[in-house]
C-alpha cells in the first residue's frame, strides 16, 4: 500500500521522473499555467476510452500520471514521502511501457505468474500509483467543495481517508505535525497561477478514468 517503508521514505532524497519523449509537450500547455497540463493529460486519457475499445495504454497512463507531481510539489514536507513513493511507482510503469503495451498486459501478466501482490511487481506499483491519484482526488474534491475549505482541512480529510489506514503511528504523528506546514488556500492558488478550472477539470477527468470504461481495471487492483 501507498506508505510502505514511509520511516525510511521521510528521510529519503526525492528522485525526479524519467524523461520521456512526451514531456515537452506536457510543460508546455496553452493556458500557461502549470495545472493545465495535467487536465489536458487525463482530458485527453478520458476521451480515448470514451471513443475507443482498447484498454488504456501504459505509456499514456504513466505519463499523464507523472504530471500530477506537481499537485504533490504544493503539499509541502507533509506529503513528502506520498510524493517520493508516488515518483518511483510511476517511473516503474514509464519502464514497463517499454515491455507492455496497455495495463491489461500488465495485469495478465501478474496474474498468470502470481506476482499481482509481490513487492516490486508491475500490478503492485500501479496500485500504488492508484492510491496516489486517490489522494489527489480526495483532497481536491474537498478543496472544491467550499470557498472556505483550506488546504489543510482538505489534505487532513484526504490523508485520513486515503493513505491513514495503512500508516504506522509514527508515520501518521509526523504527517499529523507536517500539516502545519501547508501553504493557505490563497497561496496555493497563487503558487500555481491557479484557476478552480483546472482543479474541477482535472477532478472530472481523474473520474471518469476509474468509473468509466477503464473501471474492470481498477477492480483487478
Amino acid at each position: 500500500m501507498l506508505g510502505e517503508e514511509m520511516e525510511s521514505c521521510l528521510s529519503t532524497p526525492f528522485g525526479s521522473f524519467i524523461e520521456t519523449d512526451t514531456d515537452s509537450s506536457f510543460k508546455e500547455s496553452q493556458s500557461g499555467t502549470p495545472l493545465a497540463a495535467v487536465a489536458e493529460a487525463f482530458e485527453e486519457l478520458a476521451r480515448s476510452l470514451e471513443t475507443s475499445s482498447e484498454d488504456l495504454k501504459v505509456s499514456a497512463f504513466s505519463n499523464a500520471c507523472s504530471l500530477v507531481s506537481v499537485l504533490f510539489g504544493c503539499l509541502g514536507f507533509a506529503f513528502k514521502f506520498a510524493e517520493m513513493e508516488y515518483v518511483s511507482k510511476v517511473n516503474d510503469l514509464i519502464e514497463a511501457s517499454k515491455m507492455y503495451d496497455t495495463l491489461t498486459n500488465i495485469l495478465d501478466h501478474d496474474v498468470e505468474c502470481d506476482t499481482v501482490r509481490k513487492q516490486g511487481s508491475h500490478s503492485r506499483n500501479l496500485r500504488r500509483v492508484r492510491l496516489g491519484l486517490d489522494l489527489i482526488k480526495v483532497l481536491f474534491e474537498r478543496f472544491l467543495s467550499s470557498d472556505e475549505c483550506s488546504l489543510k482541512e482538505a489534505a487532513s480529510i484526504a490523508y485520513g481517508q486515503v493513505c491513514a489506514p495503512f500508516h504506522t503511528w509514527a508515520v501518521r504523528k509526523a504527517v499529523g505535525a507536517g500539516m502545519c506546514t501547508l501553504p493557505t488556500r490563497e497561496q496555493l492558488l497563487l503558487r500555481f497561477w491557479l484557476s478552480i478550472g483546472h482543479l474541477t477539470g482535472f477532478h472530472s477527468c481523474r473520474r471518469k478514468l476509474c468509473t468509466k470504461g477503464n473501471e474492470k481495471i481498477y477492480r483487478r487492483l
